[in-house]
């Protein structure tokens, strides 16, 4: 990203590793389609097949369960229109008639969901940010066969959910559960079969891989159905030639996640520390989830009075790289849904921004964040200040 820069938006786009751009670049001077049965056929056949043992190395899957597609969007709508349409656990249902998602499912899978022509309902969630597991018992109670989307953590808060407690719960009235664990995969273990979701999502470049590629994880492949049809790759399931060179980037980054999982205290270190000092900075500081599980990447948090777009562009002039809320599709700074769905109130969620740290984050880069953003909120507090003293010169 440059020495100017520093970059602490991880959970949006990881920064590409070294090692993988490497690989990339390796895969497409061979240049061979997949699907050849020539030597550079063959050869990029290969680096496809390394990355389908690797992926599934890190999700605890088998390699033949593992589908490719162009990334997570695509994944999350192919999994759930899938499980719309094929047979629950065991067989005892065929097709579903409604569809419940979480209120902090990514807007991929918010989107999908409604794309299925069947009555969507949301789960509710705790004032932590976790999925109301007692809500949701309910809703599968009301009878029909339901596709339920629970995430393994929000992109938001970090927060993990009970992915196998709400499967064995979906599963004990023949419903079928997908789980999109695009941000949790590299942060924390991912076990496919020991969560005992029906399908399951990853996406390259949210773990230091290029954009570009993602998989579904299919209990089983009979689960899927095409949504591209007119070529037989990925079993059928996926028409058109593999995008080997992103795919095989894909492979290398989650080797290399599998080995950064033991590092992980040092990344939950720097984002403590970062918390704590916020707090001495500001005591008003409210950091969204921090009594639940959360990635030791991610700190989501709001100081009243602020407005998250500003604090976002201010901390761009100082060289530093942070989100803030959702954004639409108009480029402003919507309030986050999710913090919504918390309970949050709008004037706090307006003021909510979020720290995500990776491989390449440092103590230097929480360093320079905190300095930027003391000064930021000095500046404001005397702003406030003084247009207060005005204000009241004037009366």
């Amino acid at each position: 990203m440059g020495s100017r820069w520093t970059y602490l938006d991880y959970n949006a786009t990881t920064p590409v590793r070294p090692e993988v751009l490497a690989r990339v670049a390796e895969v497409m001077t061979v240049g061979g389609n997949p699907s050849s049965v020539h030597r550079f056929g063959r050869l990029t056949r290969a680096f496809v097949d390394r990355a389908r043992e690797s992926i599934a190395e890190l999700a605890g899957a088998d390699r033949e369960q593992i589908v490719f597609t162009s990334g997570a969007t695509e994944a999350n709508a192919l999994a759930l229109r899938s499980l719309a349409r094929r047979a629950a656990p065991g067989g005892r249902a065929r097709g579903a008639s409604r569809v419940l998602i979480s209120a902090i499912e990514h807007d991929s899978v918010v989107g999908a969901a409604h794309a299925l022509d069947l009555p969507v309902e949301t789960v509710p969630v705790t004032a932590d940010g976790v999925v109301d597991l007692a809500a949701l018992e309910k809703m599968l109670g009301a009878g029909g066969t339901a596709v339920v989307a629970l995430l393994l953590a929000n992109n938001e808060t970090g927060v993990i959910q009970p992915v196998a407690t709400a499967a064995k719960l979906v599963h004990s009235v023949g419903g079928v559960l997908h789980c999109d664990a695009v941000q949790a995969a590299g942060r924390t273990p991912v076990d496919f079969p020991a969560l005992g979701a029906d399908t399951l999502v990853l996406s390259s470049h949210k773990m230091g891989g290029p954009t570009g590629a993602g998989a579904v994880i299919a209990r089983e492949l009979s689960l899927l159905s095409p949504m591209l049809i007119g070529g037989g790759q990925e079993r059928g399931l996926r028409a058109g030639t593999e995008n080997a060179a992103a795919i095989s980037g894909f492979g290398l980054a989650a080797e290399l996640a599998i080995s950064d999982l033991s590092k992980t205290n040092n990344i939950s270190s720097l984002r403590d520390n970062l918390e704590e000092r916020l707090k001495i900075m500001a005591a008003g500081v409210r950091v969204f989830g921090s009594t639940a599980a959360r990635l030791p990447n991610t700190s989501y948090f709001a100081l009243a009075g602020l407005d998250n777009e500003t604090q976002v562009i201010a901390l761009d002039l100082a060289g530093i790289a942070v989100s803030a809320g959702a954004a639409c599709s108009s480029g402003k700074v919507a309030a986050s849904r999710v913090l919504r769905a918390m309970g949050v109130p709008e004037s706090l969620a307006r003021a909510a921004i979020r720290v995500s740290i990776g491989w390449g984050t440092t103590r230097t880069d929480i360093d320079r964040f905190c300095a930027a953003w003391s000064e930021f909120v000095t500046r404001q507090m005397a702003r406030a200040t003084g247009t207060a003293c005005f204000a009241a010169a004037a009366h």
